[in-house]
């Protein structure tokens, strides 16, 4: 009977395995590609003890460790091995994240995985693998778009290190980005990535300009100059946004029995109204022209992002002053205990 049971238990692996090996195999590549980022990465105190090493960016590595403790002791973020170490990246990318999205529909594509459940996103450390998977769902005609991004968390599975590319950054946009990625390991509700880059997004932003106001001072260049940078991207989001909704309103109109030459030509010609009209947009140095529109206009990968990141800044906003008073430990210790971490 012993021996019966080893059979069937085996045939039982065997089975899961077959049905689940693109999962096995993609999860074991990201599995090594952080582990290489992990091993290879160096306290950030050697970098700062290193003389050869540019004060320039060793003011950015402190910084870090300023926003760090300050998340931990101001905000209530949890405590964790996180941005203690540096990788250099040598000024290579070291992610790619394929995104996608229905051609005719603000729907995007997304991926199952245990435990965080559904994302609207897949990465790789390969940019060959990521290209691969991109022709692959553009021959399924879905939307699709790689990009790199600027940090990610592991939610506690790996150490997350510094990346080296993270230091070109603006004080406060370096701030807002490790506090971001400090929510994630913090506050993470399963199936829900609206809701929790959302938060990442309000609570690193406010976050930020928190920390700058009490650490530079609210008179200081760096503090202004953060506002100046959050308002101008808070614009853009919701001049994006709006043409968001126009967009989904038009694909509304769209019919299964129309022809899907004439779907393009009215969905291009939307989306080409929508980057024009940024002009019509003032920003704090003037009016700027959406000059990374000029060669290739975005599809809807583009405008999920925006729901994705921004779509609900403005109600987190008027819950954070009128159920929280303003004050983001509060916010931050009530999701927490709403949403007890993975």
């Amino acid at each position: 009977m012993g021996k019966k049971i080893r059979w069937a238990v085996l045939g039982i692996v065997v089975i899961v395995c077959a049905i689940y090996w693109p999962l096995i195999t993609y999860g074991v590549a990201q599995g090594l590609g952080q582990l290489k980022i992990i091993r290879e990465a160096r306290p950030v105190e050697e970098f700062i003890s290193d003389p050869s090493y540019p004060d320039s960016l060793k003011s950015k590595l402190k910084l870090i460790q300023k926003a760090r403790q300050f998340a931990i002791d101001s905000f209530g973020l949890n405590d964790t091995d996180n941005y203690k170490t540096m990788y250099d990246q040598k000024g290579q990318e070291l992610m790619w994240v394929v995104i996608a999205c229905e051609p005719f529909k603000l729907k995007e594509k997304r991926w199952e995985f245990p435990v965080v459940g559904s994302v609207p996103y897949k990465g790789f450390f390969s940019k060959e693998k990521a290209i691969e998977e991109k022709e692959s769902l553009e021959k399924e005609h879905w939307d699709v778009s790689i990009r790199n991004p600027g940090g990610w968390s592991t939610l506690g599975w790996f150490t997350d290190p510094i990346l080296s590319g993270m230091l070109r950054r603006s004080d406060g946009d370096l701030a807002s980005l490790i506090i971001h990625e400090m929510v994630h390991s913090t506050i993470y509700v399963k199936d829900s990535s609206d809701f929790n880059e959302n938060l990442a997004s309000f609570i690193g932003d406010r976050g930020a300009e928190e920390f700058l106001a009490v650490t530079r001072g609210d008179t200081s260049k760096e503090y202004h100059e953060y506002l100046f940078q959050d308002s101008d991207y808070r614009k853009l989001a919701e001049h994006m946004l709006r043409g968001t909704q126009k967009l989904d309103s038009l694909y509304g109109t769209f019919i299964e029995r129309q022809p899907i030459r004439d779907k393009k030509q009215k969905k291009e010609s939307f989306i080409q109204r929508i980057v024009e009209s940024l002009d019509t947009v003032s920003f704090s140095a003037g009016k700027r022209k959406p000059g990374k529109f000029t060669k290739k206009l975005p599809n809807n990968t583009y405008f999920m992002s925006y729901k994705t990141y921004e779509s609900k800044h403005d109600t987190m906003k008027e819950d954070w002053a009128r159920l929280f008073g303003g004050n983001l430990k509060t916010m931050i210790d009530y999701y927490k205990k709403e949403y007890p971490f993975l």
